[in-house]
């Protein structure tokens, strides 16, 4: 539960658009808007140690400073200010580059008043808040990655005899190999995966249809 007034900066060249929502969070009650800007550079130029928001309710499509830009910047010298993308745009170039970024909310600007209302307390209480959209652009683009793995023909050898409850000395003699090779095989499989375990390679292998149970 929220104990104290969140602090809000909002950033968006549409005065407009600002003006909507610093009315919509009035009316919440529990948040208060610390500063408006129209771009990243204004941000910039008001954002400090005593000047410093919770969450930063942010566009991506700015003169000047963009969006991506600003959350890069935040990123960098405040990395405590939580991100929510309020955004035109839910095409997957533009929501994957701002969830690498780190941001911890991701908004259409059309969302009705109540997801709003829920994606700001969430995040202020140092949760994530992504709709639909932006999950199945994740799992999409993980899907791709994926896809794109190119695996060599002792890897492949490897990663189906690390699905059996062969050891790994037992797997190097099998493979006619060192351990310190068999070693290297697993390295190698864990970074070009992004794996971290014996368990998640035979997950991956099994997925794959390399090993059958």
């Amino acid at each position: 539960m929220l104990t104290e007034t969140i602090q809000i900066a909002l950033v968006d060249d549409h005065r407009l658009f600002r003006s909507g929502i610093v009315s919509l969070i009035n009316n919440l009650g529990g948040f208060n808007i610390l500063f408006e800007a129209g771009n990243g550079e204004e941000l910039t130029r008001k954002i400090s140690p005593k000047n410093k928001p919770h969450v930063v309710l942010l566009d991506i499509n700015m003169p000047i400073m963009d969006g991506i830009e600003t959350a890069k910047w935040l990123r960098v010298n405040h990395p405590d200010v939580y991100i929510i993308v309020l955004s035109m745009f839910e095409d997957a170039e533009k929501v994957l580059a701002m969830v690498r970024l780190g941001v911890k909310g991701y908004l259409l600007k059309d969302a009705e008043p109540g997801e709003f209302e829920t994606a700001l307390k969430r995040v202020a209480e140092g949760e994530v808040y992504y709709p639909d959209f932006v999950t199945r652009h994740l799992i999409n683009n993980f899907n791709e990655q994926a896809a794109d793995v190119k695996l060599n023909n002792r890897e492949l050898e490897f990663l189906r005899l690390a699905g059996t409850e062969l050891t790994y000395k037992e797997i190097a003699d099998q493979m006619c190999v060192s351990v310190r090779t068999v070693d290297g095989y697993r390295d190698q499989l864990f970074e070009k995966l992004q794996i971290k375990s014996r368990v998640g390679l035979v997950l991956y292998a099994i997925k794959n249809k390399m090993i059958e149970l």
